[in-house]
């Protein structure tokens, strides 16, 4: 049965609310109490092994995972990450000290920060750090224990380990040395990579070749993590089983902001060129509609210029009545008043003003030569002897 456990979270960065990850932790099978502890709060994820007895151990994984917490840099960072892990190393000896916890008391912790592409690791004790990319589960961290020195010295072979009977020494531990460092890791990762943090609860039980085949197989982190801690209690459950899964974004979150920064880049111009283009249709049209003119026919048949265009635009009359002149359309050439009757239009203001002085000109020039067909007439009758009455037949008076 799944023992409660505190997790302390951390400010959590707003680009990780919702990143995708689970977690489980188990007293297993054999022990009475979790000494296990955990936090899960992106991009921070941390798991201690408590080692000491009863309730010593719980207190030092607590203690540990809590200053982590209060430590941790914002975003990734294994230097600041591998101080906030030995700062948790003093507390761990501080609180054994002063009769907080026990003499002797430790934990093992793997811290992990990952966001974006980036991966950092500081690590301390037989608790794990894996990674899962392209399907090929590899450990990342190196077990701080007897059975690994013995494994690298060739002395044993990694099944052997697994049952040796000083399978539970470890060399390295927080609590231990004031002096202790951590080791770190700093990696690269992408979208689709999956991160495995685990107590000695999981490993000891479970084959690396099992993990992996659970972890390619089970999609959703927190199903996955609850499958790897039962994968154990069947296994037998010796020891307390912590598991966090998270998976990687990679550098999707930031691509995807650029590509969502470039989109509203591109709609902005968009739009402002279609803003352009509507206001420039506007001066365009009001600058056509100002600056055009039309001579039109008055009641009473004279000649009148307008400002605009004759009719409506849209429902709006855009047109002004400038000047009514003192010419008569009927005294103008056919065609002329025909165009003036049916709202003759014109290239501008000056235009009309022109036609108007030049229907002027017309009309002296009409007048003129009418004034001298008549005076011709008048002057005949004279050079023939008679007045003009007499030229005309009328008798004279």
């Amino acid at each position: 049965m799944a023992d409660s456990i505190t997790v302390y979270p951390i400010q959590q960065d707003p680009e990780h609310k919702g990143a995708p990850f689970g977690s489980r932790t188990d007293v297993g099978n054999v022990r009475e109490q979790n000494e296990d502890s955990l936090v899960v709060a992106p991009p921070l994820f941390v798991v201690a092994d408590g080692m000491g007895g009863h309730a010593a151990g719980e207190v030092a994984s607590e203690i540990a995972v809590k200053t982590i917490a209060e430590c941790v840099p914002a975003h990734v960072d294994a230097e600041a990450l591998g101080k906030a892990v030995e700062t948790a190393n003093r507390e761990v000896i501080n609180a054994a000290l002063t009769g907080q916890g026990r003499e002797g008391m430790g934990t093992t912790c793997t811290a992990a920060m990952m966001e974006g592409g980036s991966l950092a690791i500081a690590q301390v004790g037989d608790s794990r750090a894996y990674l899962l990319h392209g399907g090929k589960l590899t450990q990342i961290t190196r077990d701080h224990s007897l059975m690994a020195d013995m494994i690298e010295a060739g002395q044993i072979t990694p099944e052997e380990a697994r049952h040796h009977p000083n399978r539970s020494i470890i060399t390295r531990a927080l609590g231990s040395d004031t002096d202790m460092e951590a080791d770190l890791y700093e990696i690269t990762v992408q979208e689709g990579d999956r991160l495995l943090l685990c107590s000695d609860g999981l490993t000891s039980m479970v084959t690396d070749e099992r993990i992996e085949r659970i972890m390619n197989r089970i999609a959703d982190p927190q199903a996955c993590a609850a499958a790897l801690a039962d994968e154990a209690l069947a296994a037998g459950g010796l020891d307390n089983v912590t598991v966090i899964v998270a998976d990687s974004e990679g550098t999707a979150p930031a691509r995807h902001r650029r590509v969502a920064l470039k989109t509203k880049i591109t709609v902005g111009i968009v739009l402002a060129l279609l803003a352009a283009c509507v206001a420039g249709a506007l001066w365009g049209g009001w600058t056509y509609l100002h600056n055009s003119a039309y001579l039109a026919e008055s009641s009473d048949g004279y000649v009148q210029v307008y400002r605009g265009v004759p009719g409506d635009v849209m429902g709006f009359s855009y047109s002004e009545l400038v000047e009514t002149t003192d010419i008569s359309v009927k005294d103008l050439n056919p065609s002329a008043a025909q165009n003036i009757s049916q709202n003759m239009r014109v290239g501008s203001l000056e235009e009309a003003r022109a036609l108007v002085d030049s229907y002027r000109d017309q009309r002296s020039s009409s007048d003129a030569a009418g004034k001298g067909t008549a005076g011709g007439s008048e002057a005949a009758a004279e050079a023939e002897g008679g007045s003009p009455d007499e030229a005309s037949g009328e008798p004279a008076r």
